[in-house]
């Protein structure tokens, strides 16, 4: 499972119930300094057991370097890096190993890699593999930032709730800094509040619920990317749409933009200071996929957890019978509210990329 940028790679090595989950980093030039500290509070934010109404699996995410890092500080070999699976319950996953979750990618890997698929916990397809790509990512985050680039994202909506959204004008670290130092990642602490209702009565349903994240990058400058493939949003959609239970990404007004007129969408343009600059921004930052100069927005749209408490049809594919299934374990009851640094790391790793 490898990223396969211009400049960057990361192969993302292990699965969900192996000894550990862990990354490959190529490309990286030598003399940077990576803060373990500041790394250290990145994985915090994505792991679980963290946060409340979250899985309970209990992973302290410590980021161990293999290789690739002299006194901590980048020497130009390929960085490995490691993180330990301290807290599977692989038991949990027994009863139902030849039984295909709805929603899971159980059904299509059992065809495509036979009986000796390591299915527990999702395998290779877990969100578990995120870990590895926080850790690259959070390397990524460090390298722009030293460059003047920040990436910030919130909880946008969590079912019918929504979050204030980011101004895209005027959108900066002021806001990244202030969802940090709340214990919801939201820009309103109301809206947070009525988000967790929305997961708490979706848990006691033993149901869950779906959400949106939105990330914001200031800091770029003009021309960033290319035409067709090349293209920022191009770029950045493949790799956000790694991340396991994203159904949409959309830049700027987004799908918004196929009920507006020209005359409502076009950002006009003006002069302010000694330069040019666009006016608004329901572009989104980008113009035929290359950087205005204004702040990147994104959204990320994520399906709800498909592993619910409630009864659902599957086969067994051993018997060929179909039958009740009920999941146990331990699940998010919605998988956004962890994503928000997943989708803050993947922007960084496609972004730094094509700075490199």
């Amino acid at each position: 499972m490898k990223y396969n940028g211009e400049k960057l790679q990361v192969t993302v090595l292990g699965s969900s119930h192996a000894p550990a989950v862990g990354a490959l980093i190529e490309g990286l030039p030598a003399g940077i300094h990576i803060d373990m500290e500041q790394l250290a509070a990145l994985m915090a934010r994505r792991a679980p057991g963290r946060m409340a109404l979250t899985s309970t699996r209990q992973e302290a995410d410590e980021v161990e370097f293999i290789s690739g890092l002299n006194n901590g500080v980048t020497c130009g070999a390929p960085i490995h890096l490691s993180i330990r699976n301290k807290d599977v319950r692989s038991a949990d996953y027994e009863a139902i190993r030849n039984i295909p979750r709805p929603s899971h990618a159980d059904y299509p890997a059992r065809i495509k890699y036979g009986d000796d698929w390591d299915g527990r916990g999702g395998g290779q397809f877990s969100a578990r593999m995120t870990a590895p790509l926080c850790a690259a990512g959070g390397i990524a985050l460090q390298i722009l930032a030293a460059q003047g680039v920040y990436v910030g994202a919130h909880l946008a909506a969590v079912g019918p709730v929504d979050d204030e959204a980011f101004d895209a004008m005027t959108v900066g670290r002021e806001q990244f800094e202030r969802i940090l130092t709340n214990g919801f990642p939201v820009l309103d602490a109301e809206k947070g509040k009525e988000m967790q209702q929305q997961i708490a009565a979706a848990l006691e349903a033993q149901d869950s619920v779906g959400g949106i994240v939105e990330c914001a990058v200031t800091g770029l400058p003009v021309g960033l990317g290319g035409p067709l493939f090349e293209g920022v949003e191009s770029r950045l959609s493949a790799a956000l749409f790694a991340i396991p239970a994203v159904r949409g990404v959309e830049f700027g007004c987004g799908f918004g933009a196929a009920h507006m007129n020209g005359s409502q969408h076009n950002d006009p343009y003006g002069i302010r200071g000694a330069g040019i600059t666009p006016l608004s921004n329901n572009a989104g930052g980008i113009l035929g996929g290359m950087t205005t100069g204004l702040p990147l927005i994104v959204r990320v749209g994520f399906k709800p957890t498909p592993s619910i408490g409630q009864a659902q049809r599957s086969v067994d594919m051993k018997s060929m019978k179909e039958v009740e299934l009920r999941i146990s374990g331990r699940h998010d009851a919605c998988v956004a509210t962890r994503a928000v640094p997943i989708a803050e790391a993947m922007t960084a790793l496609v972004l730094l990329d094509m700075m490199l």
